[in-house]
């Protein structure tokens, strides 16, 4: 089944006329919404001028290709691939009550406790 990303939050931190801070985030969804392999995700992430992630511009000044550049794209394809695998692909295995269990009687037990020395 396909994955489709959409890059679809860009929030800048202006200090001094330049963006300082970007959040940025997406989102993945597998599948479509009520099939059974459908699961979505939402990723963000924060860089800062400071930490050397970007070179400070003005706002008016970035494009959607810098932006999409500045995504951890192959770090969330490893997650949610992975989350896929665990929740659609390899689900783990539930276990299941058995309501006709019966409690075995207690004479069947205690028989050989019950007879003790004087």
């Amino acid at each position: 089944m396909a994955v489709t990303k959409t890059f679809n939050s860009a929030v800048p931190y202006i200090s001094a006329g330049k963006v300082v801070e970007w959040q940025l985030g997406s989102t993945y969804v597998n599948g479509v919404s009520g099939s059974a392999v459908y699961y979505t995700t939402d990723f963000q992430t924060t860089l800062n001028a400071d930490n050397g992630d970007f070179v400070p511009k003005a706002e008016g000044s970035w494009t959607k290709a810098q932006l999409e550049a500045m995504l951890p794209i192959s770090q969330w394809d490893a997650v949610f691939a992975s989350q896929v695998d665990s929740v659609i692909t390899n689900p783990p295995v539930r276990p299941v009550p058995d309501n006709n269990y019966v409690i075995p009687d207690e004479s069947s037990s205690s028989s050989s406790s019950s007879s003790s020395s004087s």
